[in-house]
């Protein structure tokens, strides 16, 4: 069985899960292009993967889901909650400003002028008019109070191509080949390899990470990343792994001081966020079992820390417990794939 993280980082990440006979594709939070690539480069063949498995739905998780899914023609993976906010994520709106809004308006009051009928003999409207008249004025009265920049316009259709007799056949943004859901907390399979999805706190609809076991390898595997603290059922799922791919995200001191607005920082360091250096040595320390060959520390800002700091850190936390056969430390990139663990 074997690990490679293809990417880890706000700017996107990706991992391939692979037993003997099973190859899954965790996160594709790079473009369609990028994924394909970092899968050469790391020896993994994407007309072999089984599946995709979604994490939540932020854009450094999901960026090229449609397009690998589209063109490997595979399942997705996911909770309902989470595939329901990317449909929102990725439907197209169309908004108008407010200048563009009056100027619709005045284009169906010449549009309705121009169809008006005429009148009668002695200059008065006739009773269709009239009744166009009514029609427009509560048109313009039941108008909406706009007092911000745009307005949705989902009701405004655009007017059909003449020249075109039926619609481009293009998929919709959201269109996947197949979509499977599942539960935080409810085992179920895939190839030979049983999946473990639990619950994190993280700011999304319904996030999760995943325990990976090989039933004919017997081994574990486990990523947890983008989680604001380490409640219970965390620690608990992350017991008797054998490779473990751990949130490191940021140094306080370098977040509180750093380029970041102050509410992106609170949202950072809420319990919805991310985990801290120092949150991640804690769990090292005090609730880790110890028994994983390979600690793999991901998700690293690069913004609001330093991978010295963060692998650092994790050293000091884990202490003797660190040999040549166990707890071995990596540092997860952005800008390349790791080597495959293998085990």
């Amino acid at each position: 069985m074997r690990m490679t993280v293809l990417a880890s980082g706000s700017k996107g990440n990706s991992t391939v899960i692979a037993s003997a006979q099973t190859r899954l594709l965790v996160d594709a939070g790079l473009s369609g292009r990028e994924l394909f690539k970092r899968m050469k480069l790391a020896d993994e063949d994407p007309a072999a993967l089984d599946a995709i498995l979604i994490t939540h739905e932020h854009q450094d998780h999901i960026a090229g889901l449609a397009t690998l899914a589209r063109r490997l023609r595979i399942p997705v993976f996911l909770t309902e909650p989470t595939h329901r906010a990317w449909v929102r994520m990725v439907t197209p709106r169309t908004t108008m400003t407010y200048a563009q809004w009056l100027d619709h308006l005045q284009q169906e009051r010449e549009s309705r002028a121009a169809a008006a009928p005429p009148t009668t003999e002695s200059g008065a409207p006739s009773q269709t008019a009239s009744t166009s008249a009514v029609r427009s004025n509560t048109t313009e009265l039941g108008a909406p109070c706009l007092d911000s920049e745009t307005w949705d316009t989902h009701a405004i259709e655009p007017d059909p191509d003449p020249e075109e007799d039926e619609p481009a056949a293009k998929p919709h943004p959201s269109y996947l080949p197949q979509v499977e859901y599942f539960h935080a907390g409810a085992n179920f399979s895939i190839g030979d390899i049983s999946i473990t999805p639990f619950t994190i706190p993280h700011d999304a609809a319904d996030p999760c990470g995943f325990v990976f076991e090989s039933r004919s390898e017997q081994v574990r595997m486990a990523i947890a990343t983008d989680l604001g603290y380490m409640p219970p059922n965390v620690k608990s799922a992350l017991k008797r792994v054998d490779v473990l791919l751990l949130e490191s995200n940021h140094d306080l001191d370098m977040l509180r001081d750093g380029p970041y607005p102050w509410p992106v920082k609170q949202r950072v360091l809420s319990r919805v966020g991310h985990l801290s250096n120092h949150a991640t040595a804690e769990f090292l320390a005090r609730d880790y079992d110890g028994g994983a060959t390979w600690i793999v520390l991901g998700h690293l800002s690069e913004a609001n820390n330093a991978p010295e700091l963060a692998l650092l850190s994790a050293e000091q936390a884990l202490g003797h417990r660190r040999t040549l056969l166990g707890n071995r430390i990596l540092l997860a990139q952005q800008s390349a794939p790791l080597a495959p663990l293998c085990l």
